[in-house]
């Protein structure tokens, strides 16, 4: 995702739109903008001035904008998915006009994400090849058709490749729309999202580990939650078990028991991958390994090295090195 910032995101409804795909990321994106993320969202289709666009369920969506012929610079366009034949959709006028508008407006740097079918148009307009990507599982032979110089990938929630992000069916573009309100605002923000939508934070079979700032964060317990918070505002400091449990309301060996039940790891296994993920980013950002591990809250840089060999896949050097 670019690291510019997003002041837009443009939602494009095809012709028969399925509903969920717009609604979910839609809102997951409405409920972000009341909790401080500066965007603003808009509703754009291949319709003339004051007309509904069509959705699946055969009624209409009224205060839809046609698409703009000029967009802001700023901008993140998210194209939902549409039900019936795939080849009627690429072949009608709306989809057609479609296509042409996302191969104009889609440009090098623009941001674009596609929730199921929505992947289709994107690469009908010549926007996926040569990268990663998925649809819903009953569209994948027919991307792959449409986009040859593309790795279309099976079993997957979502996909990320540069700028372009593609999602499976329907309830995955919440999961997309969670993953990029994490990178345009922070972990943080969709992690408050998610909890306020009460779904899932998931992730796709073979793709890389949510990162410690949201991992452990799909349960419904309140107690652990505040734990969690607690653990997030300050992971460089020492946490002794006994304050955690009163944060949490808990005895200490409730707070070990449910935090286990609710996040799939212990306490002393979370807070020292914070620490690891603290570590990490002060290390892209330039320091050394003993600044690293002062800003993690560690005494030494072994102590760090120690941390990470338990908790990393690579090597603090190498982080430094493509930092």
């Amino acid at each position: 995702m670019t690291s510019s910032p997003i002041t837009e995101v443009c939602f494009v409804l095809p012709p028969d739109l399925i509903l969920l795909d717009l609604a979910g990321a839609a809102d997951a994106f409405r409920i972000a903008a009341a909790m401080g993320l500066p965007v603003r969202l808009r509703l754009m289709a291949p319709v003339a001035a004051g007309e509904a666009a069509p959705t699946a369920l055969g009624v209409g969506l009224a205060g839809v904008e046609p698409l703009p012929a000029k967009l802001p610079e700023h901008v993140l366009i998210v194209v939902c998915g549409a039900t019936g034949s795939t080849a009627r959709l690429l072949s009608s006028a709306a989809g057609r006009t479609l296509i042409a508008w996302l191969r104009r407006h889609v440009v090098a740097g623009r941001p674009l994400a596609c929730v199921c079918s929505g992947a289709l148009l994107a690469a009908a307009a010549g926007l996926l090849d040569g990268r990663r990507c998925t649809t819903h599982h009953s569209l994948l032979d027919e991307l792959r058709q449409l986009a040859p110089a593309a790795e279309v990938l099976d079993s997957r929630v979502f996909v990320e490749d540069g700028e372009v992000c593609t999602s499976a069916g329907i309830t995955a573009g919440i999961d997309l729309a969670l993953h990029l309100i994490a990178k345009l605002g922070s972990p943080r923000l969709a992690v408050a999202v998610a909890r306020e939508m009460a779904v899932y934070m998931r992730r796709a079979a073979g793709d890389p580990a949510l990162s410690p700032w949201l991992e452990g964060r799909n349960h419904m317990n309140m107690a652990i939650h505040r734990v969690q918070d607690a653990l997030l505002k300050a992971p460089a400091q020492d946490w002794p078990l006994a304050r955690l449990a009163d944060i949490g309301h808990l005895s200490v060996r409730s707070l070990t028991r449910h935090f286990r039940e609710a996040s799939g790891m212990s306490v002393n296994r979370y807070h020292a991958r914070l620490r690891v993920a603290l570590a990490r980013q002060a290390l892209a950002n330039g320091d050394n390994v003993e600044q690293a591990a002062e800003r993690a809250g560690l005494g030494s840089a072994r102590q760090l090295r120690r941390l990470w060999a338990a908790h990393a896949d690579d090597l603090p050097s190498s982080v430094r090195q493509r930092g």
